[in-house]
Formats: C-alpha cells, sequence, structure tokens
C-alpha cells in the first residue's frame, strides 16, 4: 500500500495550499474527501495483510 499512502499524502498536501490560499473552493473539499476514503482502504486493507 505504499502508492496509496503517496497519493494520501500529494493529495492532503494540495488540500492544504488551496486551503491556505483560498483556491479552488468546493474542489478542495473534494480531494480532503478523496483523501479520507484513500486513508480509510489504507487502514482496512494494512489490518487485513498483517492477520
Amino acid at each position: 500500500m505504499g502508492i496509496l499512502r503517496i497519493i494520501l499524502f500529494v493529495v492532503l498536501a494540495i488540500w492544504l495550499i488551496g486551503f491556505l490560499f483560498k483556491i479552488a473552493g468546493a474542489a478542495i473539499h473534494i480531494l480532503l474527501i478523496v483523501a479520507a476514503i484513500l486513508f480509510i482502504i489504507d487502514l482496512v486493507s494494512g489490518r487485513k495483510s498483517r492477520a
């Protein structure tokens, strides 16, 4: 799940930059939702692979 974490951090970084500079309005919140979904998928997949 290494690539999933990289995508997560990139999406969060883009969201944070957009939030700080007030860019893109609703698109920034969509990125945050995508990042949260990827985080949840990563947690669930990580637990299954360790068992």
